[in-house]
């Protein structure tokens, strides 16, 4: 099924439910949102539905006990590091991703103050979605989150809205750090002394993403060359591509997602040749709680932009990946990590 397909029947049991949903709050006031929206919300937020895991991730940063609902369920991991209280919370769903479709009746009985929304690059849908919160007469506010960049001014934005400025001017300066120290660094490189970059996802190695997608867009970033160039053909990505295509780009470095292609591409005799294998410059990305680089993107790539700057350019760009992790671990997760933690969570990046 389609995502318009699944909007579509959202739509039709929306007018039903809507009955049941909750009156508007008299006390309220008037923002203008990431998208320049002017919307009416309740002068006091503390329940909060954001409906794509980005926008969950960067409510749990600014503070876990606003979340009233997660976009699917937590794996082992996510449970491991994640605050307890947010372990218990429904699956509501999600108005973005694969297979993981909105529960409406779930989201009126968790009762939001407001629904957070990327506002991201399919406007149609966006719309739509936007049509269902407002039958159930929630009120709508939407990110602007599509970049890396966008993150400072995300954080400040949710701290006035949620008033909890003092939180966000602490990530928004780290944020604000990370890009300009990785910019700085990055800016001195010409643009034939950028690593060639492959990143290779699934458990063939086979799928990536052009260089002008946001699931790639650390690799620039981060002063690399994605080879396989050009814009994204879609919003979903994973564009398959053949071994005689990636033996043609022959990356000097490969970026990993999925274990069981990392355990077997050092022995594949098919990517032998391939120069980031012989140069054993093959790194496995972090992911945990949150992926550090792509899928979701979300505030947990400031972190990824560091780690793989130093990949790329380790002699340019220092990072210190234990005190680095235990630092942003502490700040933005609210986690002290132990040895045995942290040496997980590096393995084999």
């Amino acid at each position: 099924m389609t995502i318009q397909d699944g909007i579509h029947r959202l739509l039709c049991s929306v007018t039903a439910l809507a009955l049941l949903a909750l009156p508007l709050i008299s006390e309220a006031r008037t923002i203008t949102d990431m998208t320049g929206r002017k919307v009416q919300v309740p002068d006091r937020i503390t329940r909060v539905y954001a409906s794509s895991p980005p926008a969950t991730y960067l409510l749990y940063a600014l503070d876990p006990a606003l979340i009233i609902g997660l976009n699917s369920p937590l794996n082992a991991a996510e449970k491991r590091f994640l605050n307890p209280a947010v372990r218990s919370l429904p699956v509501i769903g999600s108005s973005v991703g694969q297979g993981k479709n909105l529960n409406t009746e779930l989201l009126l009985k968790a009762r939001p103050d407001i629904v957070l929304v990327w506002a991201w690059q399919q406007p149609q849908i966006n719309a739509r979605f936007e049509q269902i919160f407002r039958q159930l007469k929630i009120p709508v506010v939407q990110l602007r989150i599509d970049s890396l960049h966008d993150y400072p001014a995300a954080f400040t934005f949710l701290g006035s809205l949620l008033q909890r400025e003092k939180r966000a001017a602490r990530l928004r300066s780290y944020a604000e750090e990370t890009l300009r120290s990785v910019d700085q660094a990055v800016a001195t490189i010409k643009q034939e002394q950028r690593p060639s970059v492959y990143y290779a996802e699934g458990q063939d190695g086979l799928a990536t993403e052009r260089d002008g997608s946001f699931h790639a867009e650390l690799i620039n970033l981060a002063g690399g060359r994605n080879v396989h160039r050009g814009e994204a053909l879609d919003h979903y990505g994973m564009e398959k591509v053949s071994m005689e295509q990636v033996m043609l780009y022959n990356p000097q470095i490969m970026l990993v997602q999925d274990d069981p292609f990392l355990g077997a591409v050092r022995h594949d005799p098919r990517w032998k040749p391939i120069r980031a294998v012989q140069d054993g410059r093959i790194y496995r990305i972090p992911r945990t709680p949150f992926n550090w680089f792509d899928r979701p993107p979300s505030f947990m790539r400031l972190l990824g932009l560091r780690w793989l700057s130093n990949r790329l350019h380790p002699g340019l760009f220092s990072f210190d990946t234990a005190a680095e992790t235990r630092r942003f671990y502490r700040l933005f997760l609210g986690i002290e990590l132990k040895n045995q933690d942290l040496a997980e969570i590096l393995k084999q990046s």
